[in-house]
């Protein structure tokens, strides 16, 4: 006759599995690595921006009271709905705060690499020639390897205003076009 296994009062499973699926997990957290981990937080910070938009939208749909009808059951729900986004809002924070702490501990004992040895240099076939015929100095290489790395923020800082000011102009068309619709 054996004996049935040790369960505990609440009816969960046996101690040796549990502490089984504890060692398991352990060993699951150990085998995630750096790039999953930023992929998880790539995922995050696309659900944070999703769920902020939500939150605008519902802020944007609300109705003041101010002497227009006001429907309480409405105002309640939404009301139900911003909160519930915003406590969503907080633990994916939290959650993209234990990402963070987790890449960088990864991370810690990695030696820093400048960034600018990281981004291949792509040189032009005339300035490969005048390399090689010994002509012009290493200085005139890394000024024109200098000028290129300008030119390339100049172009990122150009894209990020047309960002910005398409923005912009998307909101100024949304502000009239409410104001238009309440005239």
């Amino acid at each position: 006759m054996t004996t049935p296994p040790l369960v505990s009062p609440f009816g969960g499973p046996p101690q040796q599995q549990q502490q089984q699926q504890q060692q398991q997990q352990v060993q699951a957290a150990r085998d995630v690595n750096t790039a999953s981990l930023c992929r998880i937080g790539q995922e995050t910070v696309q659900d944070i921006v999703l769920r902020t938009m939500e939150i605008f939208q519902l802020l944007r749909n609300m109705q003041l009271p101010n002497g227009v009808t006001y429907h309480p059951n409405t105002h309640q729900d939404r009301l139900g709905k911003l909160q519930e986004h915003l406590r969503t809002l907080s633990v994916l924070f939290r959650k993209l705060r234990l990402v963070y702490d987790k890449c960088n501990e990864n991370c810690a004992g990695l030696d820093p690499i400048p960034p600018e040895q990281l981004i291949p240099f792509v040189e032009d076939d005339g300035s490969k020639h005048e390399d090689r015929s010994g002509g012009q100095s290493r200085s005139a290489s890394e000024e024109r390897r200098e000028i290129l790395e300008v030119n390339k923020k100049l172009k990122q800082k150009n894209q990020q205003l047309k960002q910005i000011m398409d923005q912009l102009r998307n909101l100024i068309w949304e502000i009239n076009s409410m104001l238009a619709v309440r005239s």
